[in-house]
Order: C-alpha cells, then structure tokens, then sequence
C-alpha cells in the first residue's frame, strides 16, 4: 500500500476556489469548497488505485488542480494531478484535457499516462514543475514558447468532437469544444457584470469578438491557456520544453497568443513604455508566427479585458485594473 501523505492543499489553490462564489454563483463555490473537504480522501484513494507512491505536493502549483509528484509501482517518477471544479465540472475538464493529451500523444506536451474522468485524475510523466520558460530571460522565453506553441496547432481528426470513452473505462466525454462555444459563456458574464466604468473597454471587446468569429481561419486544435508558466522543462528527450495544463478547444492560432502577449504583465507595467513595449510584442510574435496582427490584438484585447473583470468581481481589484489597462494599450 502507497504510503500516508500529509495533505495542506495549497493556498493559492484555496484562494482560488474559495473565490468562485463572488463570480460563478453559490453552486459551483459550493462544489468548490466540498472537493476541497474531501480531496485528501480522494488523493489517498487514486493513490492506491493506481499503486502510486507519493513524494511530495507541489507548490504553489495551479489554480484548479492538486498535483502530487509520485512513484510508480516499478518506480518510474510521474504526477498526478487531480482536477477541481473550477468554473466547469472536473470530470468535463478532464475529458477535455486528456482528449487533447491523447490527439498530441507527448508531441510538444506532457504525456498522459493513465486517466480517470469520474474521479478527475490524470497521471502523467514527471516535468520539472518548478522549471519554467518564465526561468529564462524575457526574450529567450519568447522564442521557446513560440517552438513549444507551434507543435501543438494540429488538425484534429474528425472525432475529436465526438463522445468516447477513456482508454482505462473511466467514462466520460472526449468531445472539444469549438472557440466560438468556448467564448459565449464569458461573453454572456461580460454583458452582465462590467462595471460602468469599464462599459467601452467592453462593448469594443464584444464586437471584436463577434468580428473574429464571423470569418474564421483554420481550426485547429489550441492549447487554451497557452503562456509561458505552462511550458516546463523536460528530461524526455523529445524536446526540452514541454507544454502542461491544457485548457483545450478547436479554433484559430490567434487566439492561443492571446494570452502569452501579456506574459510577465508586471514588468511590463514597470518598464519605460510598456504600452509602445506592448505593441513590439505583439508584432513580434505575429510576425515569428506567421498570423494576423489585427487578429491577434483582437483576441489579445478580448481575453485581457474578460479576465479583467472577472479578476474584479472576485475581489481582487489591482489586478483586475492592471489588466484593463493593459487592454487599453492595444
């Protein structure tokens, strides 16, 4: 039997999840907080599953997951991660995310070693999780996560929108949802909750959004919440970047650079012109990436300005303005 563990569930992922009451409603807080309540009883219980051996949690680790560094039974290193519900359901997330494991099948991503979607488990090979591109120098990084990015933008195989069932006969749905899907529900949370203030920032978003959308490039399959904390270091020997965390949807290349140009925001903010410094970025990596500059502003100017007010609605006002203003920038 794998050895106990000590579970203090990490504080940012606490804060995290404590927080979606202010912006997602009480049901899905609720949800939040009672994994919370069990999760050391869920932890104990994949690990035995699994005939894992647990080494440690890892810290401050994410928002939405626990991830325990583990051994298993023949010894081999991997991780375990465990999904909350976080804005959506865990076993929703994790069908997502292990469909879009499986189609890169360790192509310029961790690969997926087992998955369990009623539990909201993924075991996957060890990264170095506190390795980073945000480690390297800012332009080193870019151009990293520029080669990481690129070997994810595949053309999914047409039953990437069907229902399956995962490999080990957890259940659950394989199905990914498409950008426009994906952008209705923070649309819907911007008409509704944008304080008056930021009512123009949010109208020109919207109909950026809708602008995007009607004329649409290539769909291909994105990593979602692709920026440079999400590419860590591997001893794979298939590349020594590997992209972690997926988000995952189909849709256009732009939208997944959306938010690596305001990578490292704060310094950014802190440098002499960062809305010029801004500019440069996005340029840039329209350039290097072969994509639509206006395109990329556009989704650029959305995402920032969606997750600004979220970030105010649930309290954490600097941060919230900080990316408000980031969008004014562009």
């Amino acid at each position: 039997m794998p050895s106990a563990l000590p579970l203090d569930p990490p504080q940012r992922l606490v804060r995290s999840l404590r927080s979606q009451h202010g912006h997602v409603g009480e049901q899905t807080g609720r949800a939040g907080e009672q994994w919370l309540d069990g999760l050391s009883e869920l932890l104990g219980r994949m690990l035995d599953r699994w005939e894992l051996t647990p080494e440690r949690v890892v810290s401050p680790g994410g928002r939405s997951s626990l991830v325990t560094l583990v051994r298993q039974a023949d010894g081999t290193p991997a991780a375990l991660k465990l999904l909350a519900p976080y804005l959506a359901g865990a076993q929703e997330r994790t069908a997502r995310e292990r469909a879009a494991l499986e189609f890169w099948d360790g192509g310029g991503a961790v690969r997926l070693l087992r998955s369990d979607v009623g539990e909201g488990a993924l075991l996957l090979e060890r990264l170095h999780c506190e390795t980073s591109l945000r480690s390297l120098p800012e332009a080193k990084a870019m151009l990293e996560a520029a080669s990481a990015v690129r070997r994810l933008w595949v053309t999914p195989r047409g039953e990437a929108r069907a229902e399956g069932g995962s490999r080990d006969g957890a259940g659950g749905t394989g199905g990914l949802t498409t950008l426009a899907e994906h952008t209705a529900a923070s649309s819907a949370f911007l008409r509704s909750s944008a304080p008056e203030a930021v009512r123009p920032l949010r109208d020109e978003a919207l109909e950026l959004r809708d602008g995007l959308l009607a004329d649409q490039p290539e769909e291909v399959l994105l990593h979602g919440d692709f920026r440079q904390g999400a590419v860590l270091a591997s001893d794979s020997g298939r590349a020594p970047w590997l992209a972690a965390g997926p988000d995952p949807l189909l849709g256009e290349r732009t939208y997944d650079l959306a938010r690596l140009v305001r990578d490292r925001l704060h310094d950014l903010v802190a440098s002499p012109g960062a809305a010029a410094a801004t500019r440069r970025r996005l340029n840039k990596l329209a350039d290097g990436l072969e994509v639509d500059r206006e395109r990329l502003r556009g989704w650029a100017l959305y995402r920032a300005v969606e997750s600004g007010v979220r970030h105010m609605r649930c309290g954490q006002r600097e941060d919230g303005e900080l990316l408000l203003e980031f969008a004014g920038w562009l």
